[in-house]
């Protein structure tokens, strides 16, 4: 019995034995096949990846040869279409103005320098009117506005000896925009565009005004945004006249127009000649924006016994603070040299920024309107 016990025992021992053994040759056959799945998956993707980088290398080759060919491609151009490019992308911030190289360019008129005894007269006729109003003041007793002192078109008519700045704002269509040239805090005049369909109220805002101009556009050389019936160099003087005369109507307390974009138009002798004889049948005097440096607007003011007004600077080709500032201070340099200049520029947000903060670089100066100025 003992014996058969034992038997048993012994081979309940071996079965537990054999069933053991075959648990861990299961499981390590389990483990070696999940080794060998991590060990094929590792292996798909490091080459996955490796294809992916060899990919992006040859990507990444390929967009450098493209930047080294375009880059040869821009150093081969000359610096004449360079310039030529930037003029057309980089400047041409306002679709509405020419931008040419002679708007960048100051101009001084060394016939209209206001010499010494220019300014002695001056200083004896302001004296003089300053002493006429004192005394008209004295005897009715009431305080006379700065803007009585003005003579309406007598630019001799000033109140100090200071040099005279006149700054004009080109471009203005809309109540909004005077109201905002109305906060900068100094005599500054505004040019208004004729009246169009795209902004027909450019007339009627400027009744109330005590001086303003219009902004008279004539043909560029190159310049696709035309406002409505602008003047060509083909025109007729009856078309001229016409346009002319309906300008009068629009503004019948103008004097003073300036052109609107004209590099093609100032240039040509024969329409300004054209002009001229309108200008003067409508009582208009012409202020040369000088958008063209072939500009015969001298020229006609001298046949047409008219004083020629040209711009020395523009403020605004690039609407940018720094950028502004510096050439207000050029018209600065030019008005304490020359005894006055005009500046030109147009309602753009940041241009009435730069106005309205720059009013401590203008304390030596007098701010005029146009008609203000000797000539």
């Amino acid at each position: 019995m003992t014996k058969r016990k034992t038997k048993k025992k012994s081979t309940r021992k071996k079965s537990i034995h054999k069933k053991q053994s075959i648990n861990y040759k299961l499981i390590n056959s389990i483990l070696a096949i999940i080794i060998v799945l991590i060990l094929a998956i590792i292996f798909i993707l490091y080459t996955t990846d490796s294809k992916k980088l060899k990919e992006s290398k040859e990507l990444s080759q390929k967009v450098e040869k493209t930047i080294k060919k375009e880059l040869l491609k821009v150093e081969e151009i000359s610096k004449e279409e360079l310039d030529k490019y930037f003029e057309k992308v980089e400047t041409k911030k306002d679709q509405f103005e020419e931008y040419t190289k002679d708007l960048y360019e100051e101009y001084i008129d060394k016939d209209h320098k206001i010499e010494q005894d220019d300014k002695n007269i001056l200083i004896k006729k302001d004296e003089n009117l300053k002493q006429k109003i004192d005394e008209e003041k004295k005897q009715e007793n009431i305080k006379i506005p700065i803007k009585k002192v003005i003579v309406k078109d007598q630019p001799l008519a000033i109140l100090t000896n200071k040099p005279k700045l006149a700054i004009v704002i080109d471009d203005v269509t809309t109540k909004s925009q005077l109201n905002k040239i109305k906060k900068i805090g100094y005599r500054v005049t505004p040019s208004f565009m004729p009246p169009t369909p795209g902004h027909p109220n450019s007339a009627n805002i400027s009744k109330d005004l005590d001086f303003y101009m219009i902004h008279f556009p004539l043909e560029a050389s190159t310049f696709r945004a035309e406002e409505k019936n602008t003047l060509h160099i083909t025109d007729s003087y009856e078309r001229i006249e016409k346009r002319v005369s309906e300008i009068r109507q629009w503004y019948p307390n103008a004097k003073y127009t300036n052109n609107h974009t004209g590099s093609k138009f100032t240039s040509n002798t024969q329409a300004m000649d054209r002009l001229f004889k309108a200008l003067v049948k409508y009582d208009f005097v012409f202020m040369d924006s000088r958008t063209s440096g072939k500009t015969v607007g001298k020229q006609m003011a001298k046949k047409y016994n008219m004083p020629y007004i040209v711009r020395n600077v523009f403020l605004d080709n690039e609407q940018d603070f720094a950028y502004i500032q510096n050439q207000l201070k050029k018209a600065i340099r030019i008005a304490k040299k020359n005894g006055q200049a005009i500046a030109i520029c147009h309602p753009h947000s940041i241009t009435l920024k730069v106005l309205r903060e720059s009013k401590h670089l203008l304390k030596d100066l007098e701010l005029v309107y146009v008609n203000q100025l000797s000539y």
